[in-house]
């Protein structure tokens, strides 16, 4: 009968990569288990190493034999040889090159999920992760569901995600349709749930620019009733002579002339003007936000104060909600400024007045 060969390798030729660690290999004693690979080679290995390091190991060596003289065999198959010696090596030495690691990283990781590695687990799934590609990627995603590395499956899923059109020409994507639907199908509701993220993004970003519009016009308005700009301030304070635009705000000159126009217009008494319309929002929006309403200088904000207070309507609640928004935007806005300009800014004091305050 023929027997199984052994792998031409003595201990003192490293087989189990401790020439770079403290332990010399001559120091160990004879191996009492054979790893079994793939076309029946053979690793001689110590089985009080190998249970040490992996409990599932630890099981398989501490199995009755039906023989007591019988030897220890361990079959580790369906992976290459090299691949299964890369492992072992681990196993003794907590050690793997970037060499192995690159072209049997894949194995390394199904092996260390199967036999309950953790450290070698984590280090393939890091090494794995940082080597995809959009030609490896279907396969390393489908390894790393089996192998339950949820980091290394968030980030194949990403990456299929961004360059799907790509991805969907490639050799492991047709393998996937045909053999695995189902993972197919997860795939395919990641990237629709990415997209819907990616959409409530954009509004979100888009709303809170609004909001900081609004609340930069709020600062707008304030800085022409209290301070007045380049055309448009209070009763009691002399023209500037400078008439270049106001670099205060990039809105100051739009809502100058917002309020000429709102002072001079015929058509606003009875509500046929949107221009007007979107003036009294603005007047209410700041009545809604300003705590001095008695020592304002901001025209209506007293009336708007007490109208509020006395109507109490249901249908308010958007319109408490947009205040409420406006209010945070300003808040993030005044946090971003200097210490010292904040404190000048709430020493300020205001004097009220009427909307004929205004001096055009």
């Amino acid at each position: 009968m023929e027997t199984n060969p052994t792998v031409a390798i003595n201990i003192s030729d490293d087989l189990y990569g401790l020439s770079n660690t403290k332990s010399d290999p001559r120091d160990l004693p004879e191996p009492d288990v054979h790893i079994v690979t793939c076309d029946a080679l053979r690793i001689p290995a110590h089985s009080s190493i190998l249970a040490s390091v992996s409990p599932v190991l630890e099981n398989i060596i501490d199995r009755p034999r039906k023989h007591r003289s019988s030897e220890r065999v361990i079959p580790i198959t369906g992976v290459p040889y090299d691949a299964v010696l890369a492992f072992v090596r681990f196993l003794y030495s907590s050690r793997c090159t970037e060499e192995h690691m690159e072209k049997y990283g894949i194995h390394l990781l199904a092996l260390s999920h199967v036999y309950l590695v953790p450290q070698l687990k984590h280090r393939c799934t890091k090494e794995l992760g940082q080597r995809l590609t959009i030609e490896n990627v279907v396969d390393v995603l489908q390894l790393a569901k089996m192998c339950d590395a949820a980091d290394l499956y968030l980030k194949c899923l990403k990456l299929v995600a961004n360059h799907f059109k790509a991805v969907e020409n490639t050799e492991g994507w047709k393998f996937l349709q045909d053999h695995d639907p189902w993972l197919e199908l997860d795939i395919l509701q990641f990237i629709d749930e990415t997209e819907l993220r990616k959409k409530k993004t954009r509004r979100l970003r888009e709303e809170q620019r609004l909001y900081l519009q609004l609340s930069e016009a709020m600062e707008c308005l304030e800085h022409i009733c209290k301070e007045g700009c380049t055309s448009v301030g209070p009763y009691d304070m002399e023209p500037g002579h400078k008439r270049s635009p106001c670099s205060k705000f990039s809105t100051c000159q739009g809502l100058q002339m917002l309020i000429q126009h709102f002072a001079t217009c015929k058509r606003r008494v009875n509500g046929g003007c949107l221009r007007c319309k979107r003036m009294w929002q603005l007047l209410r929006l700041h009545s809604s936000m300003c705590d001095e309403p008695d020592s304002c200088r901001v025209p209506l904000c007293r009336q708007f104060k007490l109208k509020m207070q006395q109507e109490k309507k249901k249908d308010d609640a958007r319109w408490k909600l947009l205040v409420r928004k406006v209010v945070s935007a300003k808040t993030i806005s005044s946090l971003s400024l200097p210490k010292r300009k904040r404190e000048e800014e709430l020493g300020e004091t205001r004097s009220s007045h009427g909307i004929r305050s205004f001096r055009l």
